[in-house]
């Protein structure tokens, strides 16, 4: 099944501040795409426009599913969802006060997912086995690391054609960083998941991502073709490697 995500121009911002401007950028299917900057740049911003949260001020964001496309700009956040796009948010928006299990039934509530709960249950209890042992607990209990997976799984729970995953880094410690980041590259290399990853730990980011784009001051400044390319990019190297431009 095809698909891609195609960006073009887009503008956007909250009132009279303009956090993206003429963003222009491309997934296509079965690649995790990284979206690299640091903090207050315009990455949650792009996320969520692709999410329908945030409506764009101009420019254009399609999503070609199995030979249709579809305006994202103009569908609402609900019906993005329903075409299988799946958001990981920055800082998870769990429940806290609803178990493990109970959130992760609240990410099946599309149509096409609520056919296949018992085989995606099985699949985030398979990806992240702490959740099955914990299902019963209340999610604002768990850890920092045990929430992240939780955020992941739910969005599983969709049954996503595409996953957007938004700084999963956040608030964890480097080694279960590591791990998330791992996972995250496991659903698309056993699943076939089309993944954009918004990250601002580069080293982390590239261990997974087929290719990547950096955005400074809500404009994408670099868009390389491979991670190798990112690599030898002169403003990786001054923002992220530490070598002079």
């Amino acid at each position: 099944m095809a698909l891609s995500l195609v960006i073009s121009g887009l503008d956007a911002g909250y009132g009279a501040v303009k956090a993206l401007r003429g963003v222009s950028l491309n997934v296509r299917g079965g690649e995790t795409v990284a979206l690299l900057g640091t903090n207050g740049n315009g990455k949650s911003t792009l996320m969520k426009c692709i999410a329908g949260l945030v409506r764009p001020q101009q420019g254009s964001i399609s999503l070609d599913i199995d030979g249709t496309t579809h305006d994202l700009a103009r569908l609402s956040a609900e019906d993005i969802v329903d075409l299988g796009v799946a958001m990981v948010p920055e800082g998870r928006r769990l429940f806290p006060r609803l178990t493990v299990l109970e959130n992760l039934m609240l990410g099946a509530f599309r149509k096409a997912a609520r056919r296949n709960i018992d085989e995606n249950l099985k699949l985030a209890f398979a990806t992240f086995p702490v959740l099955k042992e914990r299902q019963s607990q209340l999610a604002g209990t768990m850890s920092g690391g045990q929430q992240q997976m939780l955020a992941i799984a739910r969005a599983l729970m969709s049954s996503p054609r595409l996953l957007l995953v938004d700084e999963p880094s956040v608030g964890l410690s480097p080694l279960l960083v590591s791990q998330t980041i791992t996972k995250i590259g496991e659903l698309n290399q056993k699943l076939g998941l089309t993944v954009l990853m918004a990250e601002q730990n580069f080293n982390q980011a590239i261990r997974i991502a087929s290719r990547g784009y950096i955005i400074v001051h809500g404009e994408i400044v670099v868009a390389a073709k491979s991670v190798d390319e990112l690599k030898g990019n002169d403003i990786v190297k001054r923002l992220y490697l530490g070598g002079a431009a």
